[in-house]
């Protein structure tokens, strides 16, 4: 399997992308935005997507937004072929988006908003926390991006301030240094030694 930053060679997956994300809102049921082979193009020629293949077939995929002058960014569209399922894709996919959206752009809040329990699994290990719609970006333009929403009519009818999505949010300031990271990983990882160790001692009695 291969998961690379798509570029202008992966233009030729787009509209079977966009059929991947259309049947997939389809059995689910649940409310995704519609998105056409020329919005998801224009994303793989920017670098701002991630695409997933295993001997030239597409796999999985998903795309970054920016928002607010840079100041936001949310990482849209995960979506894994129906061939692909249950080997753990989704996830590594959404590894190397997010890694790659706090590279290209490290001042920013990257955020997402889903109704998807496995999707909001995967934000929290990443440090995503959840968030009212208030603090995710005031940028019109990414939230007329909701209109193919099946319930788009509860956002409105809420002023934007709520829908059946639920809004979560990584903000670089509010993380722990990577070294305090590291400390608490040597830490934990010390404690597990010796509660190891004191299990043997009492076994060997």
């Amino acid at each position: 399997m291969e998961i690379v930053i798509a570029d202008k060679s992966h233009t030729i997956y787009a509209e079977i992308i966009c059929e991947t994300i259309a049947d997939s809102a389809r059995v689910r049921g649940t409310g995704i935005a519609k998105r056409t082979p020329e919005y998801v193009i224009a994303r793989i020629i920017n670098g701002n997507a991630v695409i997933a293949l295993e001997d030239g077939k597409f796999a999985g995929f998903c795309y970054i937004e920016a928002w607010g002058h840079g100041k936001f960014v949310a990482n849209s569209g995960l979506i894994v072929h129906p061939d692909f399922r249950n080997r753990g894709l989704a996830k590594q996919i959404k590894h190397k988006i997010f890694n790659h959206s706090i590279t290209k752009f490290p001042d920013a809040k990257v955020f997402s908003i889903t109704t998807g329990l496995p999707v909001m699994k995967m934000n929290s290990d990443l440090g995503y926390k959840p968030v009212t719609f208030s603090e995710l970006t005031d940028d019109q333009t990414f939230w007329d991006g909701c209109q193919t929403c099946k319930n788009y009519d509860v956002l409105q009818r809420t002023e934007q301030k709520m829908c059946l999505c639920t809004g979560m949010l990584y903000d670089p300031d509010k993380q722990p240094p990577k070294d305090q990271k590291e400390v608490k990983s040597k830490v934990f990882q010390r404690l597990k030694s010796i509660k190891e160790h004191l299990f043997l001692k009492k076994q060997d009695k």
